[in-house]
Formats: structure tokens, C-alpha cells, sequence
């Protein structure tokens, strides 16, 4: 069976804008992009005037370019006014990144939720570590053979190069908040599964949304299970999620997220995410349910490229994920083999 085409969503901008350059979205909100490596190519934060200043939600990732760009619009666009606080949305680098220089910059505050600031602070704290025996028998179960045990030994510990030293101190966001920048209130909605406690800011006034990574118009988050809680269901706590993001922001708001572009259709978006990844849960108990599986043998299930290099470790994250949710459901069971490497079946 062919699945569901892909809703059509309207993109009202041509084109995003340069670095260190802006465009208007709304009245007192403004576009900036910073550079990223990878596929990626770049993340999307935001400047909302507030006061005398801006307000700046997400930063890009810690590094002398993104500094570099961060002075231009600071001088040009941004008119020489100081930043007077930094809402990230989530803890991931590419979003938190400068986070710590801007605060220091211009001796703002930090706003966020509380899960992201201390996750954040406890795999910063991981680096120079050496990896440690939870997480390699972690990757082993999953089916990795020695060769990328071994890379993921010598790359363990990276998290905190790609960021800026984190304030010492921070304002905690929490779901249903209201917080005034400038001339409009902003309503905090918190998701889960992709990141711990990932803070969206809807603005009804405006009709505007900053989605961060918890919809996206043209790739769907990861949404990965780590080897710091190999038990966990972080699927579950996205798909319900994005239930709760369709209640709480109406159809016709204009999505403001950080890769792709600013889109219309939030509805279709969520409905078309859930949906690929229910498609995705039927096809991997249809897999299991024919023979036992380790994680490594499920990806062709799950995605459309062949996974090697860099991408194995967001592969099995996101494999786990799906297992694990299946297990949650009643539908799966995990047995670990005398060599360490678990198997997955469906439940008789």
C-alpha cells in the first residue's frame, strides 16, 4: 500500500535570509539564520523586540562563525540595541550553543526549561570523559560490531565542544506560561521525545509560532533512545506531543521552525508526522513478527538511505525508539543473548 502523500504546506517567503542579515516575519519579529555544518546547512533563530532591546530565542552552535555573524546583526539590522534575555528552546547545540556568550555579552538572563538547562550542564560535563561501560555494552546490544564500538569510543565526549560555557544561572520555563516580550504575551507549550522538555512560544496576538525542533515542514525530529536511559519511550512522548501542540496552536498559525522555512498547515504537518510514524511502528512489528531482529537489522523498515558512518548512532537511537514504543504497547518483547546483543520479537 502506497503511503499518504505529503499535506501541502504554503511557504509565504522566496527565500531565507543571509547570515547576518534579517527579514520581517511580524510586526517586532525578526528572521536570522546561522551557519551549520552537514545536511543541515543552517538553523533559524529569532529577534523579538523587547523594550529598548531584542529578545533572542535559540543561537546557532558555539563557534567563532556564528559569533562572527551574531556581531554583524547585531550592528546592522538589530540597530546596536542590547539583547535583554535569550530563550532557548531546547539543549541541543545547534539551539544553545551561544547562548552563554550572548548572556555574557550583554549580562542577560538565560530563559528555559528546567530538564533542558540541567540535561544540558550534565553532557557538557561529559566531555574529555572517557566513554563509559554502560554506554558501550548499550551499543553492543544494539548490534554494533567492534569497528564502531571503537569510533564511538574516541568520539565519546563532544557535546560540550560544539557550545559556548552555560550561565550559571537561569529564568525556568514551564508549559501554559504566559511571558510578555515587548508589546505580546507568548504562550509556552512544552513537547517531549525529540528533547526532554522543548519549549515552543506561540504568540495569539500574531498568530505566530516558534516550533524549534518539534515540527518541522519537510523532515520529521529524531526522536532517539540513549544509552542514559535505554528504557525509555521517547516516541510515546512525542507523538503524544504533537497532539498536545494541535490542541494548543490553531491550524492557521504561521510555524516559525528552526530548519526549513516558516510555513502555514501546523494540523496537516502533525497529522502526516504521527501518521509516518504509526505507518513506520506496523512495518516494524510486521519485520520482527517474521523472525527475531537486533537493532541493526531493522533500519531498512525505518529509513529510506543506507545507513553508515555518522548516521549509525541517529539510526539506532531512532530504532530503539520505535522498539521500545512497541514494546510499551504490548506488542514486542527484548531478549538478550549470551553474547550481550538483544533481540526483538513480537509478542506472541
Amino acid at each position: 500500500m502506497a503511503e499518504p502523500a505529503r499535506p501541502r504546506l504554503s511557504y509565504p517567503f522566496e527565500a531565507g535570509p543571509e547570515t547576518g542579515a534579517t527579514i520581517d516575519i511580524a510586526p517586532g519579529v525578526k528572521w536570522l539564520r546561522m551557519q551549520l555544518g552537514g545536511p543541515l546547512g543552517f538553523i533559524n533563530v529569532w529577534a523579538v523586540a523587547d523594550g529598548e532591546g531584542w529578545a533572542i530565542i535559540d543561537t546557532g552552535i558555539g563557534g567563532p562563525e556564528t559569533q562572527e555573524a551574531w556581531r554583524t546583526a547585531f550592528a546592522g539590522p538589530m540597530g546596536g540595541r542590547p539583547v535583554t534575555r535569550v530563550f532557548v528552546t531546547h539543549m541541543h547545540p545547534d539551539h544553545i550553543g551561544m547562548a552563554g556568550w550572548i548572556t555574557r555579552k550583554f549580562d542577560c538572563r538565560l530563559w528555559i526549561t528546567r530538564l533542558e538547562y540541567l540535561m544540558c550542564r550534565s553532557l557538557a560535563g561529559d566531555s574529555g570523559r572517557e566513554a563509559p561501560p554502560d554506554a558501550l555494552r548499550f551499543y553492543k546490544a544494539a548490534g554494533w560490531d567492534a569497528d564502531a564500538l571503537e569510533t564511538y569510543r574516541v568520539r565519546f565526549g563532544g557535546f560540550g565542544r560544539s557550545m559556548q560555557a552555560l550561565p550559571d544561572s537561569f529564568h525556568r520555563l514551564t508549559d501554559g506560561d504566559e511571558v510578555t516580550i515587548g508589546d505580546h504575551v507568548w504562550r509556552v507549550v512544552v513537547g517531549n521525545g525529540h528533547s526532554p522538555e522543548h519549549a515552543c512560544l506561540y504568540c495569539p496576538a500574531l498568530n505566530v509560532m516558534i516550533s524549534g525542533d518539534q515540527v518541522l515542514p519537510k523532515i520529521s525530529s529524531n526522536v532517539s533512545v540513549f544509552p542514559t536511559e535505554p528504557d525509555g519511550d521517547p516516541l510515546t512522548d512525542w507523538l503524544t506531543s504533537l497532539a498536545h501542540i494541535k490542541s494548543r496552536a490553531p491550524d492557521d498559525v504561521l510555524v516559525l521552525p528552526a530548519h526549513n522555512d516558516p510555513f502555514f498547515g501546523l494540523h496537516a504537518r502533525i497529522d502526516h508526522l504521527i501518521g509516518g510514524h504509526e505507518r513506520g511502528l506496523v512495518r516494524l512489528h510486521a519485520l520482527i513478527a517474521a523472525e527475531p531482529r537486533r537493532v541493526v537489522d531493522v533500519f531498512s523498515v525505518l529509513f529510506r538511505r543506507k545507513i553508515e558512518g555518522g548516521l549509525l548512532g541517529l539510526a539506532t537511537g531512532e530504532s530503539l525508539a520505535h522498539l521500545n514504543c512497541l514494546i510499551g504497547r504490548g506488542q514486542a518483547v527484548r531478549e538478550r543473548d549470551e553474547n550481550g546483543v538483544d533481540w526483538y520479537r513480537a509478542a506472541a
